[in-house]
């Protein structure tokens, strides 16, 4: 009896979690393709084009379909192409720094980073306008102007650390505090559930520091350390992918349609 009575709560939490791993799959749709495209990549030999510039293409492609399919709209690929520009602007600087490089050649390359390395900033600003849709996110007491503030200081400490003190720990107490009490509800199966935005963003983070060590061992760029054979990507820069995907977050948010505080049918978690 004990065991046909705690069979219901377990395999309806199962089906949750199953269903969120699966919504988080979709919204990845754009990673994963763009993903499977690099490792493609590096198994066509004799390519006649240099495999960079054959990914621009690919990602320019990538684009297309998702906008014309409807998986994403106007607004999203606003977010999107912005993540692209501010990606690479922030490839060009840490490149010209020596921070990592792409040592393939290209003809499609500015001051040594290659247009394609913008789409992997966009597959995240992918992700997060994905997610807000399959999810049917909801912002709750979202500070926008605090948060966009000390986001727009961890994306130009990651600059000017070079010159000047690294803040990125006293930025990270500060998006702690301007994220404190914030909450993110979103639905799985029918249910409305919630997650503070910090611990979402560590998260992404994480998954993003996972999803950069595929990456670099595909070859999509190199640290100064992989150049002659691939290392795991050092944890620290799980930390910097947790606060670079506020960036993200503040841009995309800024899209959406202003919310307002309600209670929803069904339960929230």
């Amino acid at each position: 009896m004990l065991t046909t009575t705690n069979t219901g709560p377990i395999t309806s939490s199962l089906r949750q979690l199953l269903d969120f791993a699966w919504t988080q799959t979709r919204s990845c749709a754009f990673a994963i393709a763009l993903m499977s495209g690099v490792a493609a990549s590096t198994l066509l030999p004799g390519l006649p084009v240099a495999r960079y510039d054959l990914l621009v293409a690919y990602g320019v492609l990538l684009t297309l379909l998702f906008w014309l399919r409807g998986w994403e709209n106007g607004r999203d690929i606003a977010v999107i192409g912005l993540c692209h520009v501010i990606g690479l602007a922030f490839e060009v600087v840490k490149v010209s720094l020596g921070s990592w490089s792409y040592p393939e050649p290209a003809v499609l390359k500015f001051a040594g980073v290659p247009l394609y390395g913008g789409f992997l900033y966009a597959a995240v600003g992918s992700y997060v306008c994905r997610a807000w849709h399959l999810f049917d996110l909801e912002l709750v007491r979202y500070r926008p102007r605090a948060t966009a503030v000390v986001a727009a200081g961890i994306y130009i400490n990651f600059f000017s650390h070079h010159w000047l003190p690294d803040v990125r720990w006293l930025l990270a107490g500060l998006l702690l505090a301007v994220t404190a009490g914030s909450w993110v509800r979103y639905t799985v199966r029918g249910v409305r559930r919630r997650m503070p935005l910090a611990l979402s963003f560590v998260l992404i983070g994480f998954f993003l520091w996972v999803a950069e060590n595929l990456a670099t061992y595909l070859g999509a760029w190199r640290y100064p350390y992989q150049l002659h054979g691939w290392e795991p990507v050092g944890v620290e820069k799980f930390g910097a992918w947790s606060l670079l995907i506020s960036v993200t977050f503040v841009l995309a948010a800024v899209t959406r349609p202003r919310q307002r505080d309600r209670t929803r049918a069904g339960h929230v978690l």
